[in-house]
């Protein structure tokens, strides 16, 4: 991948394909709306915002306003409550940010605003947005989340901080200690209010709510509107009017969607040569559990790949700084589930690829939504295994467009791919000089060997992409090239150059006997340490210098786990991959001696492994 970095705004802009805004009729007779669609203004300066909020906003470039501000902000600036049907991306942060500072009053030292977000992360994201708004007014803002220290957080609530943005666990836990008092609270926000209550927060938005004064003003953010978000618009707003935004077209207009069907097995392969041959700057890659977070971005991390994974359990520091690695250009790849995305914006987001179907059509949706922002362009890419082919039909009625079916690229597409990447750059490095020393050793060369200089060349770019050519193992075989699968997508015989095969069943324990006639060996990690394939593939490579390639089966059992490897591992190697460690514990790699040696101590029967192909 090639990454030249990109600047990153701090507030979306309003997007070039204006989204339409309208005003509905309530599918709840509280949720009633009162005011007429308006005519979308010039400026923000039509929106009655007050002069230093105005001031802050042209000097952050913002002049027109999005459709969701151009509805929200006079209808909260009138005292109304708003109920906005609104996506990330949609400008919703300036829509209820802005009129929430114009309700604070800068004089008094308590909190007078509260904003729930469902994740730390956009937490952050909006506490900065207000915070970049409030430039001129003095006013206090407080991030609060957990995962992190309290003491920040209670110092920041000491001082005076006048908008509390926060997580419900965290503000939870701060109105338990009797930190966090909400008595002087004259606005309030919920803002992605269906992703908190899938997470599990609709008691902990109760027992706030009921904290909150009854004269604040209120406004609820959701993406979709169903009826347990009815519910708490019955119950916690005062006849709000409704706003609708609708940005999936305009979100799809700007990225293009395709699809390929790919096995189960095969999809990290995949995924590595979709990455290999991407021109995007960096890629944002969704799995459905935290389980598949580590082990992708692992295995794809053992293949090279700049990687990592971003999951619910990653501390606040640690997700801090891997965003900051995503939008600086250092990490290029963002493994991640739905949850653990939430709120995410990096500019340099030019792929997201689906690597499991979403359980709900919307989420695709959200999830293509994290590129093509702005009005930028992007590209999104869903993994359909045979099974799940159904599933795309749903996508396309979502979406209102048909999604392209394309091949992923092959191993030589990747070498292609790394050799005209390196070709580009030949004219620049010629043009900069200083080649006599490699011209006079070229020359000597082919002096020597009589070789053919086109000959010579192309093995020189082969070299540099990194395209050693086939390799051959101790019994003089090519190592395999071609698998057959069955129906399901399962592998049945692996074919090499020489014509020789390997078949499913026909070594030890039943599976495929080691690639290449290799040899099994036992490191002693399993099931009890939670450790996945992926890390067990990336400690082997990285510590003992093997591809990847060179790795086959790894079944793990309670206790230890057994990894096919071809050909021997010198002293040397094993000496430098014992010492590694994964979960915690040492490797200790040795050659497996069999079945009765890898049966667990005091005669205690090992379960069946965890099968997993490397």
């Amino acid at each position: 991948m090639r990454f030249p970095v990109t600047a990153v705004s701090t507030m979306p802009a309003a997007p070039t394909a204006e989204p339409t805004t309208h005003v509905a009729e309530p599918a709840a007779a509280t949720v009633a709306p009162t005011v007429a669609p308006t005519e979308v203004p010039a400026t923000f300066a039509n929106l009655g915002l007050p002069d230093d909020l105005l001031a802050a906003v042209q000097e952050l470039g913002f002049t027109i306003p999005t459709d969701i501000q151009t509805e929200a902000i006079p209808t909260l600036l009138s005292g109304r409550d708003v109920v906005g049907i609104a996506q990330t991306g949609t400008g919703k942060t300036a829509a209820f940010g802005l009129p929430l500072l114009a309700a604070v009053d800068p004089g008094q030292r308590k909190v007078q605003a509260l904003v729930l977000t469902p994740t730390r992360e956009l937490a952050v994201q909006v506490s900065e947005a207000i915070a970049s708004f409030a430039t001129r007014t003095g006013l206090r803002v407080l991030p609060v989340y957990g995962g992190s220290s309290y003491v920040p957080q209670l110092r920041g609530l000491r001082d005076g901080a006048q908008v509390v943005v926060g997580t419900p666990g965290r503000v939870m836990d701060l109105l338990e200690r009797g930190s966090l008092d909400l008595r002087a609270m004259k606005f309030f926000v919920l803002d992605e209010a269906d992703e908190m209550l899938r997470m599990g927060f609709a008691e902990d938005v109760e027992t706030i709510a009921s904290h909150v004064p009854d004269d604040r003003r209120t406004a609820l953010f959701s993406a979709t509107m169903p009826t347990a978000i009815r519910r708490v618009a019955d119950t916690h707003l005062n006849n709000p009017v409704r706003v609708t935004v609708s940005r999936p077209a305009s979100t799809v207009a700007t990225v293009h969607q395709t699809f390929a069907v790919v096995p189960f097995q095969h999809k990290v392969g995949a995924l590595s040569r979709v990455l290999a041959t991407t021109d995007a700057d960096a890629a944002l890659v969704f799995v459905r559990t935290k389980a598949a977070v580590e082990d992708v971005s692992s295995e794809l991390a053992a293949r090279g790949v700049s990687a990592a994974g971003l999951s619910g359990d990653v501390p606040q520091k640690e997700r801090e700084k891997l965003i900051g690695r995503l939008r600086a250009g250092t990490l290029d790849v963002l493994v991640a589930t739905d949850v653990a995305a939430r709120g995410l914006d990096v500019d340099r987001i030019g792929l997201v690829v689906n690597f499991d179907v979403p359980r709900e059509a919307d989420a695709y949706v959200h999830r293509i939504g994290r590129t093509g922002r702005a009005g930028r362009s992007g590209k999104a890419l869903l993994f359909l295994t045979p099974r799940e082919r159904g599933r795309l039909a749903q996508i396309e009625r979502l979406t209102g467009s048909r999604l392209e079916e394309i091949t992923v690229p092959t191993p030589a597409d990747v070498s292609a791919h790394k050799a005209r990447v390196l070709i580009e750059q030949l004219e620049t490095r010629r043009k900069a000089g200083r080649l006599d020393m490699y011209r006079d050793v070229l020359r000597a060369h082919l002096e020597e060997t009589g070789n053919d200089l086109e000959e010579v060349a192309a093995t020189l770019v082969a070299l540099a992409v990194g395209d050693e050519g086939p390799r051959r193992n101790d019994d003089g075989r090519r190592v395999r090239h071609e698998e057959t699968l069955d129906g399901d997508g399962s592998f049945v015989a692996a074919r090499f150059d020489e014509g020789s095969s390997a078949r499913r069943g026909s070594g030890e324990r039943g599976g495929r006997r080691p690639v290449g006639g290799g040899n099994r060996y036992r490191v002693e990690v399993g099931h009890k340490d939670g450790v996945q394939p992926g890390a067990i593939v990336g400690a082997i490579t990285g510590e003992g210098g093997l591809n990847g390639s060179e790795l086959g089966k790894i079944d793990i059992y309670p206790s230890f786990s057994l990894v096919e490897i071809s050909g021997d591992l010198s002293p040397e190697v094993s000496a430098r991959i014992g010492a590694a460690k994964v979960a915690g514990r040492r490797l200790k790699i040795r050659p497996d001696s069999g079945p009765r040696a890898s049966r667990p101590a005091h005669g205690a029967q090992a379960r069946r492994p965890k099968a997993r192909k490397a």
